[in-house]
């Protein structure tokens, strides 16, 4: 007899399509029958689950989000003590997954936030809560490595994290340009040795 999925199975699995589509196709060009299609069901069941396309987008945002946190505290399993020296380890990691990765489509976050942000308010507010969440781990470490002056404390941790997002997304555009992590490796460089050192 055939195991009844559970509805969060299904929920689940579209939402694993979903990204793998939209990571690879953007949002708008990636449409619900082809979701559900890939996902092995009828396009009038993705209704049962999700309002709209743009709510299954914002609910796809949330899902990277959990994913890409799931991730990070892994990549610190086996991190160094020293917050900063932790930092770095676990930047390195994401700039390893990268260069892993044979199809270079950049962050998911950026990508959406260039096709949706002034289109769509609840997918920009998605954004905003993941981001928010990412930019408060990466403040913590370098607010703990300022503690213990490893760390320029002129700027406050939530700036110097500010500028690090800015500049990591933009090496994530254009290692998507380039199709080479060179832009990744030159931005983790210059953040971590000459603009987050304390100034003399």
């Amino acid at each position: 007899m055939a195991r009844i999925k559970h509805p969060e199975d299904v929920r689940l699995k579209l939402l694993e399509t979903g990204l793998a589509l939209f990571s690879h196709q953007g949002y708008n060009g990636t449409g619900i029958k082809e979701i559900a299609d890939a996902a092995n069901m009828p396009k009038g069941s993705f209704y049962n689950y999700f309002a709209s396309k743009e709510e299954f987008g914002a609910a796809t945002i949330q899902h990277y989000g959990e994913l890409v946190a799931s991730a990070w505290a892994e990549y610190f399993v086996d991190a160094p003590r020293e917050p900063l020296a932790a930092l770095r380890h676990g930047v390195a990691k994401m700039v390893s997954y990268h260069e892993q990765s044979e199809v270079k489509c950049g962050c998911l976050f950026g990508n959406f936030a260039a096709e949706l942000a002034e289109s769509s308010d609840s997918c920009r507010l998605a954004l905003r809560d993941v981001v928010g969440a990412w930019r408060a781990h990466i403040a913590d470490h370098l607010r703990r490595a300022q503690a213990e002056g490893a760390v320029r404390n002129d700027i406050t941790a939530e700036a110097l994290a500010d500028f690090f997002w800015n500049a990591w997304e933009g090496a994530l555009l254009r290692m998507k340009i380039e199709h080479s992590i060179a832009p990744l490796r030159a931005c983790v460089d210059l953040m971590f040795d000459r603009f987050f050192v304390p100034q003399a």
